[in-house]
C-alpha cells in the first residue's frame, strides 16, 4: 500500500491518538529500542562575526539557538542524531563537532549525524569555516585546524555538557509516526522567464509574479514521536522544508532560530502537556528550490507567526499519530557517485569573466543597475557593494577552470563527485540524510521509491557540499543550479546528477526494509 494511501486511513481513524499507550502488540514485548534527548541553548553577544561577505557583525540578538540530541541504540549499537539552529554542517566545523561528541559517547564519529535547519539568522562558530569545495583532501580520520569564536566554543562546551548525560538517561521507546501539511510558509525560488531562462526569485520578485505565490513546494509535516512504556513522549522529530530566511539580511544580521525553532519550541511544549517540554528535533527537507517567504524584506515577527503555523500544523497532525508496526533501527553511510561534465570551452570562460570585470566595476561605483551578470541575478535588497562581492566568487572558478586550459589538465578534472549518505530506519520510518542542499526532486524521488511507511529526506547532514539538482533541474543558469561556480574545483554537473543519490538511498532503505 501506497504512504498516501495509508494516510487516508490513518485519517479515517486507524491508530491511536498521540497521548495514548503504545499498540498492544508493541506493549507485549519490551522494545528493542531505547532513547534519550535533551535541548539546550547557546547564547550569542551582538558584534559577534556573521557570514556576511563585507565583514558584517550581529546588530540585534532576538533569542538563544537551540539545539536537540537524541541518543538512539537498538542492542550494541547507538546512533546520535544532533539537530541545530547553528550551521553545524559546514564541513570543517563538523569534522571538529563530531569528534569531540565521540569523546563523550564513546561512539565512532561515522555513527554521529549532525543535521542544521540552515537557518541563516547566526553566527559564525570560527574564524575560518570551510565547506567541503574549499578544504584540501584529507586522509581517513585527518581533521582540519579550526580556531573557535567565542559563541563557537560556547556552543562546544554546551554540547560536550548534555551529551555526556544522555548514556544514563536511556529508557525503552516505541516509534510513533504521522504527517501534517503545511502550505502557507514557503515559496519555489527557482523562477522560470518567458524565454525559459531561470533566476533565483527573492521576495522582490516574488511579489511580481502573483498574489502571495508560492508555485511548486512540498507541503509535508512529517512527525516522529519516540514513547516511553507508560506513553510518555522522550523526544520526537519534526521536519519541513523552506530555507529559513524570513528573519534574515545579511547586512543587518538579527539572531534568531527562525520559524523552525519556533514550530519545534511549540511543538515540544504541545508533547510535554503539563509536564517539561519534549526535545524536538528539526530536521531540515530539501530545500535546494524553496525558501520561507520574505528574504531580505522579512523580520523577527514574521518568522515567528510562520513558525507557529508550522508549530500548529504539527499538533494537528497528532491526532493521527500511529505506532510503527515494526521494532529496532537500522543505520548505514553510503557513497554515491554524482556525474559531472567537462568544463564549459575556454572562449565562454573567458567571455564570462570579461562580463564579470565589468559588473564588478559598476557595482564599486555604486551602480543600482548591477542586477544581473553570467545568469544570476540580485535584488535591490542588497547594496552594489555586496552585489559586486558576490560575483567575485565565481570569478574566482572561472580563472580556476580557465587555468585548467593554460596548464594543459583540463582533461584531468573529477568526473564525479562521490558523497556521503546517511540512511537511518526506526521502526516504520526512514530517515535519509545528505550532505548538500538537495533540490526538492531528489526528497521526492526518494518518498516515492522507499518501501517505508514514512519517509524522510533531508539535506544539510553532516557536512557542506553546496547545491544538488535533481535531473530536471541540472543545465539551468540561475545560482543554485550553478553553484559549481561558487566552489574552486568542482565542474558543472551532468545528468542525472543528484538522482542517483537518491537511488543509492532508496537501495539502501529496501534492503533495511526487506
Amino acid at each position: 500500500m501506497r504512504r498516501r494511501e495509508m494516510m487516508k486511513l490513518v485519517g479515517a481513524g486507524v491508530g491511536c491518538a498521540w497521548a495514548g499507550f503504545p499498540s498492544a502488540g508493541l506493549a507485549a514485548a519490551k522494545p528493542r529500542l531505547r532513547a534519550a534527548a535533551c535541548r539546550f541553548k547557546v547564547d550569542v553577544e551582538v558584534g559577534a562575526a556573521t557570514h556576511g561577505k563585507t565583514g558584517t557583525k550581529v546588530e540585534r540578538v532576538a533569542g538563544p539557538l537551540m539545539t536537540t540530541a537524541i541518543l538512539i541504540e537498538d542492542g550494541d549499537r547507538r546512533v546520535c542524531l544532533v539537530a541545530s539552529d547553528l550551521r553545524v554542517d559546514i564541513t570543517n566545523v563538523n569534522i571538529l563537532l563530531r569528534a569531540e561528541a565521540s569523546k563523550v559517547l564513546g561512539l565512532a564519529t561515522d555513527r554521529i549525524v549532525f543535521f542544521t535547519s540552515h537557518n541563516h539568522s547566526v553566527p559564525k562558530l570560527a574564524e575560518v569555516e570551510a565547506r567541503h569545495a574549499d578544504l584540501p583532501p584529507l586522509s581517513k580520520g585527518e581533521a582540519p585546524e579550526v580556531k573557535l569564536y567565542p559563541s563557537g566554543e560556547r556552543f562546544v562546551n554546551a554540547l560536550k555538557e548534555n551529551l555526556a548525560r544522555l548514556t544514563d538517561a536511556l529508557e525503552p521507546v516505541t516509534v510513533h509516526w504521522t504527517q501534517g501539511e503545511e502550505g502557507r510558509i514557503t515559496y519555489n525560488r527557482k523562477g522560470r522567464r518567458a524565454d525559459g531562462s531561470t533566476y533565483f526569485m527573492r521576495e522582490e520578485d516574488r511579489q511580481l509574479v502573483g498574489q502571495d505565490f508560492n508555485g511548486d513546494i512540498d507541503r509535508e509535516v512529517p512527525v516522529v514521536v519516540f514513547k516511553g512504556m507508560t506513553g510518555r513522549p522522550v523526544a520526537a522529530i519534526l521536519q519541513f522544508t523552506g530555507h529559513p530566511v524570513t528573519s534574515y539580511h545579511p547586512e543587518h544580521l538579527t539572531i534568531f532560530g527562525d520559524y523552525p525553532a519556533v514550530a519545534a519550541d511549540m511543538l515540544g511544549r504541545a508533547l510535554g502537556g503539563a509536564g517539561a517540554p519534549v526535545p524536538v528535533a528539526f530536521l531540515q527537507g530539501c530545500a535546494g528550490d524553496s525558501n520561507s517567504k520574505h528574504m531580505l524584506s522579512g523580520d523577527v515577527d514574521k518568522a515567528r507567526r510562520y513558525g507557529e503555523m508550522l508549530g500548529g500544523s504539527a499538533i494537528k497532525a497528532l491526532a493521527q499519530l500511529r505506532p510503527s508496526k515494526r521494532d529496532g533501527m537500522d543505520f548505514s553511510e553510503q557513497t554515491a557517485s554524482i556525474p559531472l561534465q567537462p568544463l564549459p570551452s575556454r572562449a565562454v570562460l573567458e567571455a564570462e569573466i570579461a562580463e564579470m570585470d565589468d559588473f564588478v566595476r559598476r557595482a564599486e561605483a555604486g551602480d543600482e543597475d548591477t542586477l544581473s551578470c553570467v545568469g544570476l541575478n540580485f535584488p535591490h535588497a542588497l547594496s552594489p557593494k555586496y552585489r559586486g562581492v558576490l560575483i567575485n566568487l565565481p570569478k574566482q572558478w572561472n580563472e580556476w577552470a580557465l587555468a585548467q586550459y593554460e596548464q594543459g589538465r583540463d582533461k584531468e578534472v573529477p568526473r564525479t563527485l562521490d558523497v556521503p549518505v546517511y540512511v537511518l530506519r526506526l521502526g516504520d520510518v526512514g530517515i535519509v540524510g545528505m550532505p548538500f542542499e538537495p533540490f526538492l526532486g531528489i526528497g521526492r524521488r526518494i518518498r516515492a521509491n522507499s518501501p517505508c511507511a514514512l519517509t524522510i529526506p533531508c539535506g544539510y547532514t553532516n557536512g557542506a557540499y553546496g547545491y544538488v539538482t535533481d535531473a530536471a533541474n541540472t543545465g539551468d543558469r540561475e545560482y543554485m543550479s550553478t553553484y559549481y561556480r561558487y566552489t574552486r574545483f568542482r565542474p558543472p554537473f551532468a545528468k542525472p546528477a543528484g538522482d542517483v543519490v537518491a537511488d543509492r538511498a532508496v537501495e539502501t532503505l529496501h534492503r533495511f526494509w526487506n
